[in-house]
């Protein structure tokens, strides 16, 4: 994104956004007296300092304050100019902003000159002095120099300016450690993938709104435009990309947030493209005014040889599935020599399948080995598997991954060759080609005498146009199901092999997973339900022909929440086998609701969680009998509701490990899995033993299941993994801190 500021450095002409100054009225002022010039200023003795830090490329605070010569009351407005090379937050909001310790009324920000304006909650004096705090949202410019800031008001527009200075980054960098840099292929001049990890953020976390840049080590590897969707900052999608010759700037995705470390990934389609000299490169990594620089990694000519080919140490890759028909649920084996890379014990491997191969997002270590031993860890994203060997793990090069039916990893829905990638240490090798065949056979349909040649019906979109879907509830912030029906597909859908897609906008919240008993096609059960971002994918256990109607009730009990803000919002339903969409529908959402029945008589009031302030920031509390959790001062709703077992263990929701810690947590109704950085817990309900990477504990009470949804002691396995669990005794709250 190119911001047009108005702002410039020292010693440049300062013109106002686009806004010529009028020759004619220029003119006018020159003859006329400057008598008849009014000498009051609405705006002067305007200071502007960077509070945490005045270094080029660093985030910081400021304090801009002036003095207004005339009264200004409440609902004036403010407004601050920044020069172009400030990045500003483009959801700078009222939270981030204090005019003499009040919060303002309003607050936007204007991409167009790089503003902020402020409107004013309370009236001031003139001649009394205004100081403005701005927190988080500021990025220093990444050139040393002078820099003029401009402030504003509405009374008469008049406007000062006061200069700051931007110094140099003295630390060339400030963290010794070097994180890996994984390529897809290494060969000059290629456009391959690459992966930075393991980057230790230290005593630092991820923010949302924040941005990484990452400098390479040429600045014809960076296409022109990248899009969102071809780079992710720990598996989240980032919120905006903005590329300034060797630099990629990425705005940190809510998810990814929280994180003490940070891995970015450019897919293929980001367009980098390796250098065009055989040599050895680094790349450097900013965040929030700190340095890391990466480890040496090479690029080879275009005689050396990348993927399954092999070079000094040969490396290889095999593809094995149980079964090779499209679409089937399978399972594979994987065999690999890696040459000069190992794997250790507690070290990871990565597996990349088809882009059209979805990984399941409920995954069991005990249908995954890896030279015959039980990984760690296992979990999924997107068509990429990820396996972390035990701590009893041989080192070797030679690797076999054997993957069970039961994972529910399914074939390509096309015929054709495929490849898999396998990445260890770095080193990725793609494995040799292996088939998929045969299809899907339809449903049969009733032979045309004439003409000999039918048209294909199948190839005509159904007509959807009174399809429906229908929420059972409107309230904000309340599970709601829904039922869908669905006139016709165009395309046969198969039992346990295709699948139907529900797609949800922004606002919505889905659940780690659906157990499929909540999901009904035409009455049945789904054998199989899956989450995929924002989509639920439902797996019937039934055919659905072409041409006929289908039925999706999705009950509440999946525990899919609508939005907080009441709106209309577009619900869409695809199916596996069809490219486009099949229709979509506006629900409203927030909408009054009369009540069935009289009201009841007023009850006691519920218990809550009340903030404490000397509580560590970053602390997640929780109460029995509460449904709901504290994070930052604000309540978010928890289901089921956190209790007591045995009147000494308090039992919580995964949700509160995936919400309020923001860990990958798996669950359905017979297990849990929780994962944080390299530890992992599993849980088995009715079982008070859990798994904890290679090792069990004993837990203080069963791990038992409450409408459905496993309930868990949080104080064993938020310490299992490394949290810190506190009593604040003044409102007999439980909070969970790292």
């Amino acid at each position: 994104m190119v911001r047009k500021a108005n702002g410039v450095k020292s010693g440049e002409a300062f013109t106002k956004g686009t806004k010529a100054f009028p020759i004619a009225l220029a003119t006018l002022l020159v003859a006329t007296p400057f008598l008849s010039i009014p000498k009051a200023y609405a705006v002067t003795d305007v200071s502007v300092e960077a509070d945490d830090s005045d270094v080029a490329g660093d985030d910081s605070d400021y304090t801009i304050k002036f003095t207004p010569e005339e009264d200004m009351t409440s609902g004036d407005t403010v407004t601050i100019y920044f020069p172009e090379e400030f990045s500003i937050d483009d959801n700078v909001s009222k939270s981030d902003i204090d005019v003499n310790g009040d919060t303002p009324k309003k607050v936007e920000y204007d991409d167009y000159d790089n503003s902020i304006t402020i409107t004013l909650n309370d009236d001031y004096s003139a001649d009394d002095e205004i100081e403005i705090n701005i927190a988080g949202v500021i990025t220093n410019p990444d050139d040393a120099d002078d820099y003029e800031i401009e402030v504003e008001n509405s009374v008469d527009k008049d406007s000062d300016t006061d200069t700051i200075e931007i110094t140099e980054d003295d630390s060339s960098s400030s963290s010794s450690d070097e994180f890996n840099v994984s390529i897809g292929d290494d060969e000059e001049d290629t456009e391959t993938t690459y992966e930075l990890g393991d980057i230790d953020l230290g005593k630092d976390e991820l923010e949302k709104g924040k941005w990484v840049s990452v400098i390479f080590p040429d600045d014809s590897m960076v296409p022109d435009d990248i899009d969102t969707s071809d780079v992710e900052i720990n598996g989240y999608e980032v919120t905006a990309v903005d590329i300034s010759s060797d630099k990629v700037d990425l705005k940190v995705p809510s998810g990814a947030d929280t994180d003490d470390t940070l891995d970015i990934k450019f897919l293929k389609g980001a367009g980098i493209t390796n250098p065009s000299e055989d040599d050895n490169y680094t790349i450097k990594v900013k965040y929030n005014g700190e340095t890391y620089e990466s480890e040496t990694f090479d690029i080879t000519g275009s005689s050396s040889s990348s993927g399954s080919s092999s070079s000094s140490g040969s490396t290889s890759l095999s593809v094995e599935p149980d079964d090779s028909t499209v679409g089937a649920r399978t399972g594979y084996k994987i065999e690999g020599d890696f040459g000069s890379k190992k794997l250790q014990s507690s070290s990871q491997i990565k597996l990349e399948f088809p882009s059209s191969v979805s990984i399941p997002s409920i995954l069991s270590t005990s249908d995954f080995t890896i030279n015959g031993k039980t990984p760690k860890s296992v979990y999924g994203y997107g068509n990429v598997l990820y396996l972390t060997t035990p701590d009893s793990f041989s080192s070797t090069s030679d690797v076999t991954v054997e993957i069970s039916s039961d994972a529910w990893i399914s074939n390509p829905k096309t015929a054709g060759t495929y490849t898999i990638a396998a990445t260890v240490d770095g080193k990725t090798v793609t494995s040799s080609s292996y088939t998929i065949t045969g299809g899907v056979t339809p449903t049969p349909t009733p032979t045309p005498t004439t003409p000999t040649t039918p048209t294909a019906p199948t190839t005509t979109p159904a007509n959807n146009t009174t399809a429906t879907i229908a929420l059972t509830n409107t309230a904000l912030q309340k599970p709601t199901g829904l039922t869908i029906n669905l006139k016709a597909l165009a395309q046969p859908v198969q039992k346990n092999v295709d699948f139907l897609e529900v797609v949800f906008p922004a606002g919505y919240k889905l659940p780690g997973a659906v157990l499929p008993s909540a999901v009904t096609v035409n009455g049945v059960a789904a054998s199989y339900v899956g989450i995929r971002g924002q989509n639920l994918l439902i797996y019937p256990a039934q055919d659905l022909p072409a041409s006929t109607a289908a039925t999706i009730a999705i009950n509440a009990s999946a525990n899919i929440v609508n939005p907080a803000t009441k709106n209309t919002y577009s619900i869409g339903l695809y199916s596996s086998e069809e490219k486009n969409l099949l229709f979509a529908r506006s629900v409203g959402v927030g909408g009054a609701v009369a009540p069935a029945t009289p009201a009841p008589a007023p009850k006691p009031a519920a218990p809550t969680i009340v903030y404490n302030p000397a509580l560590p920031s970053n602390a997640a509390v929780i109460k029995p009998n509460v449904p709901s959790f504290m994070l930052g001062g604000k309540l978010y709703p928890l289901a089921p509701t956190t209790y007591l077992a045995s009147n000494t263990t308090s039992m919580v929701s995964p949700q509160f490990f995936k919400e309020a810690l923001a860990l990958t947590t798996t669950w359905n109704s017979s297990m849990v899995a929780i994962v944080s950085n390299a530890k992992s817990v599993k849980l088995t309900v009715g079982s008070n033993v859990a798994v904890v990477g290679s090792t069990t504990i004993t837990l203080p009470a069963k791990v038992e299941l409450k409408n459905g949804t496993p309930m868990i002691p949080v104080k064993a396995v938020a310490e299992a993994l490394g949290y810190k669990i506190g009593w604040d005794a003044k409102n007999s709250n439980a909070y969970v801190y790292k």
